[in-house]
């Protein structure tokens, strides 16, 4: 009760009524040139009501840098408004999202039904891979966590890829101490399922895209289990691009790729060892793809004689504030050029404009593209504006149009 009491006496010294701000612990992302600040949702982060003053920069703000006292009062202070029913009057504008439900489906509302909403809280989803009978998907957060499904529309939790950090990451990304990983992305080559992902240090290029495999993506499965196969590739401060945000996808001769970059010099392509896994050579070529001054989230994809190269242009993470849009590019070789519908080279700005923000559906990013004998399905996360921003998946029909260009319906 001591502790609940001082908690209460803390959290109402944060809670001015005027100028205070939440910072979202789980932060993604990086910035350009002008050290912007970008941060992902993170439901553990409303839990926690953490709260800093206008003086306080967003900027380069880490999870290991909050004092853990502070997590602890801020929790119990967020239990206690639970428990007695009610939340401080000053406290209430300074949230965009509901204190509760906000991880999992409590329904899809009518209007994000028709935006392929699927309810569920995902940030970063990996495209959607299956494994069985069932559909999987991975997204960014602790230990990489994941959804499946039997039908693409109901979608149940699943485990998380990593109960402990792979043993690389205290060395090659010391500062990452919460286990929070980034835009994972998953295929299945052969008889196993490589999945990549990212790790990476807040508001720097420090950052590294890691991989692990698994021969089943069933827990069920005696032969169920997730094997660290360490770093793919690493950026430092003295690299002109970053590591981070990793998609693969295999090209018409069967070679596999990974496309990955945030901010600094755009997105780039590398080629994959399909044996490993990991990078076909240290000294191997790093093509460049796409630049903007607000661009991540790459997804390529092979269709009828040219490959789709999508990117995110804006700025996510800002719940209803967010920017994002997802453009599309094309070319007939996998190492580009890449053009939009009227010849406008990607690496100069580029982009066919392909899903933007519409209504309460608002913010698209991270497109992923699921063939099926019968569709194509577009995957991606959107910010819903029903639910006070929070970001969620959408699965929506792809069509091509009769020039060739995706449209999501």
């Amino acid at each position: 009760m001591v502790i609940f009491l001082r908690a209460l006496s803390f959290g109402h010294a944060f809670s001015k009524p005027a100028g205070w701000r939440r910072c979202q612990l789980a932060c993604h992302h990086q910035c350009s040139g002008d050290n912007q600040r970008r941060q992902v949702f993170d439901p553990d982060a409303y839990e926690r009501r953490i709260f800093l003053p206008p003086a306080t920069p967003l900027k380069g703000i880490h999870p290991s840098a909050v004092n853990d006292e502070l997590i602890l009062m801020s929790s119990l202070l967020f239990l206690g408004t639970l428990l007695l029913g009610v939340e401080p009057a000053s406290a209430r504008p300074l949230l965009d999202a509901p204190s509760q439900e906000v991880t999992f489906n409590p329904g899809v509302s009518s209007q994000t039904a028709r935006f392929g909403s699927r309810g569920i809280y995902v940030h970063d989803p990996s495209a959607i891979v299956k494994c069985g009978r069932e559909f999987w998907i991975f997204y960014t957060g602790r230990g990489i966590p994941s959804y499946h499904s039997t039908d693409l529309k109901l979608w149940e939790r699943g485990p998380s890829v990593f109960s402990q950090p792979p043993s690389w990451v205290a060395k090659a990304i010391p500062q990452n101490r919460w286990m929070y990983y980034w835009a994972p992305d998953v295929i299945r080559l052969g008889k196993r399922y490589l999945l990549y992902y990212a790790v990476s240090v807040f508001g720097k290029n420090t950052s590294a895209i890691g991989l692990a495999t698994n021969p089943t993506l069933d827990p069920g499965n005696p032969k169920f289990r997730w094997t660290d196969q360490g770093i793919v590739i690493e950026s430092a401060k003295t690299n002109i691009f970053n590591a981070i945000d990793p998609a693969v996808c295999r090209d018409k001769k069967g070679h596999l790729w990974m496309t990955f970059g945030s901010y600094w010099s755009g997105i780039k392509l590398i080629e994959l060892d399909p044996r490993t896994g990991g990078r076909l050579a240290n000294d191997s070529p790093m093509y460049s793809l796409a630049f903007n001054n607000s661009i991540e989230a790459s997804y390529l994809h092979y269709h009828r004689g040219f490959y789709y190269l999508f990117v995110n242009w804006g700025i996510c993470c800002r719940g209803t504030n967010s920017t994002y849009e997802i453009r599309v590019g094309r070319s007939k070789t996998i190492t580009g050029p890449y053009l939009d519908d009227k010849g406008n080279d990607m690496m100069n700005g580029g982009g066919r404009k392909f899903l933007a923000s519409n209504g309460p559906f608002i913010g698209p990013g991270q497109a992923g593209i699921l063939s099926t004998s019968e569709t194509d399905w577009l995957s991606c996360h959107f910010y819903d504006g029903t639910r006070h921003g929070i970001p969620t998946l959408a699965i929506r029909r792809l069509k091509w149009n009769t020039n060739g260009w995706p449209e999501a319906e």
